[in-house]
């Protein structure tokens, strides 16, 4: 998994409250068990016409914000379904970051385990991201995981939590896989000792 230790980026703001994962990635393209390829469908019906262009008037389809990393977002930011291919979709478009007052758990979950940071914050320190991020590609804002600070693009520093355990795991790459594999002298140790005890198993 990637790591997150600091990011700087273009910010897009995406006020709409709900934003749930069939919105974030719609359900016909969950045959995939895939991580890449995700993002062109990206917020597809947001982003895209019925007939296939794009929508001019969604955020990242303007080019202010055509290569933004960050998303700063209405509250309740991944409810619905607890499909997985949300954060994938995210992460394969390039989105490092998304700040919002609330997630759904388990949206918030797997963000963790797909390289990306959520960020929760009160509505007014939100507001002020929001705000930066409406300046477009001239603002552009750095998330510093180690010292749990945003930074705006002019200068205003804003402090977040985050559990020291995600913290972890984000800092240093590692996924539930990742974890394990950090015990593979502790297993493999373990199944030595099992085989000469129990030999018959």
């Amino acid at each position: 998994m990637q790591k997150f230790v600091r990011h700087s980026g273009i910010a897009a703001p995406m006020p709409l409250v709900n934003i749930d994962t069939d919105m974030i990635i719609p359900k016909q393209f969950l045959k995939t068990i895939k991580r890449s390829g995700l993002g062109k469908n990206l917020f597809d019906e947001m982003r895209y016409h019925p007939d296939g262009t794009e929508n001019p008037d969604f955020v990242l389809n303007k080019p202010a914000w055509r290569e933004a990393s960050i998303l700063v977002t209405g509250d309740n930011f991944g409810c619905g379904s607890s499909r997985e291919h949300a954060p994938w979709a995210l992460a394969d478009f390039g989105i490092r970051c998304v700040i919002s007052t609330s997630f759904a758990d388990i949206f918030f979950n797997n963000c963790f385990k797909n390289g990306i940071l959520p960020v929760v914050l009160p509505e007014a320190e939100r507001d002020r991201c929001l705000r930066d991020a409406e300046k477009g590609s001239n603002a552009r804002m750095e998330v510093d995981l180690e010292e749990q600070t945003i930074t705006l693009s002019d200068g205003e520093v804003i402090r977040f939590e985050v559990d020291p355990f995600r913290k972890h795991c984000l800092l240093n790459g590692l996924d539930d896989i990742g974890l394990t594999l950090e015990k593979a002298p502790a297993i493999a140790a373990f199944e030595r000792r099992v085989a000469a005890e129990r030999p018959w198993v």
